[in-house]
């Protein structure tokens, strides 16, 4: 069986050099905000090409404590409207909530399965003070007209970076070698570093592009203010121990695993690289009717964290694929309106975010997936 996503696989290589960090970290004796989250954080910011990093305990925290920093700030207040793509993963819709805010819902774009910005400005109230756009699969939504917008409606961008490690904008140069990681990770101008009032929301999942061992996350900016206050609130709204500025909470990146992220960080570039190269293939040689496959630009603007299809017969296909042994998964099978968690938008209607659902399907990518893996898939769904 070819997997969906063998972590097992893509983290050995770390293995030798993960027991020796961890053995320093034991004999250092600190385990919480220490060296590790530093270098990290430091070293997450250089790679972004972005002033501020703020390691967190997961990509949900870091959304919540981006709003609830600008709510500190004085920049939102409980009650405003956000505006967040309708078919996101619902952690994105659950951050707004948490910090006492209104999500307002907008359809997609059916080709990019990001948020359609010719939608946004229809949504737009008196109270609405921000747009979260999610960058889905690990595609970068439409950020230039997005943040027109906002400019023009003196509103907050908060972005759902929680798929999209590494993306890059205004990057149409893309080549498909991959870098030689021993040379560390390459110049990565990434999302709307240009925007002071913004925040990027990052989860390290170990699924994710750059994944730890367990729970972690982080928050860029390039807002001197927001970052100060997100670094009291998420070790309980404390910049000087037993002295508490703000109601915070306890969200803290662990020495352990940004002692495991330190290791990874340099070699990013080149397992998106890796996944590029897959995804190219995909597109290039899956030729087949029944199948409708993602658009891309070929720029660095995807690092394909999901390779998602869709089709009319999801359920048939993906147990033709069973069968042939390849596991798929589907992200995600249930649109955020429609979940029992959320009975007031239970009657709403959103027919692209509904299709959406209802058809995707992801195929494995991966940095460790192999050239006969991915050729005995595209010649299995070819005969579909």
């Amino acid at each position: 069986m070819i997997s969906f996503l063998d972590l097992k696989k893509i983290n050995e290589p770390y293995e030798t050099a993960f027991q020796e960090k961890l053995k320093l970290v034991l004999e250092n004796g600190w385990y919480i905000l220490g060296k590790e989250v530093e270098t990290f954080e430091k070293a997450f910011a250089e790679y972004c090409q972005i002033q501020y990093c703020i390691g967190v305990g997961n990509g949900l925290d870091a959304l919540v404590l981006i709003f609830k920093g600008y709510i500190a700030l004085g920049k939102l207040q409980k009650g405003d409207e956000v505006i967040v793509p309708a078919n996101t993963y619902i952690a994105s819709i659950l951050a707004i909530l948490e910090a006492d805010l209104i999500p307002i819902l907008v359809e997609p774009k059916l080709e990019t399965y990001n948020i359609n910005p010719d939608l946004i400005q229809e949504k737009i109230t008196s109270i609405t003070k921000a747009i979260l756009a999610v960058h889905l699969y690990g595609q970068l939504a439409e950020m230039d007209k997005i943040n027109e917008i906002a400019r023009n409606n003196d509103l907050i961008v908060v972005e759902d970076a929680a798929q999209s490690h590494g993306a890059k904008v205004n990057s149409n140069d893309l080549k498909f070698q991959i870098p030689n990681a021993e040379n560390g990770s390459q110049s990565n101008q990434q999302l709307t570093i240009n925007n002071q009032q913004s925040a990027q929301a990052y989860s390290f999942y170990p699924a994710k592009n750059l994944g730890c061992l367990g729970d972690g996350g982080a928050i860029t900016t390039n807002d001197s203010e927001l970052a100060k206050v997100i670094f009291s609130l998420r070790n309980y709204g404390s910049d000087k121990k037993y002295y508490n500025d703000y109601i915070g909470v306890n969200s803290r990146l662990d020495e352990i695993q940004a002692s495991f992220l330190n290791l990874k960080l340099p070699n990013l570039d080149a397992d998106n690289a890796k996944r590029r190269v897959i995804a190219k293939r995909y597109l290039s040689e899956i030729k087949n009717d029944k199948i409708i496959l993602p658009v891309w630009d070929f720029s660095n603007n995807h690092v394909f964290h999901l390779f998602v299809i869709r089709t009319k017969n999801r359920e048939e296909f993906q147990d033709y694929l069973v069968q042939n042994n390849i596991q798929t998964v589907i992200h995600y099978p249930v649109p955020p309106h429609k979940q029992k968690a959320f009975p007031q938008w239970n009657t709403l209607s959103f027919s692209i975010t509904e299709q959406i659902h209802n058809e995707v399907l992801s195929l494995p990518i991966s940095p460790v997936l192999t050239e006969e893996e991915v050729s005995f898939i595209i010649e299995i769904i070819n005969k579909y």
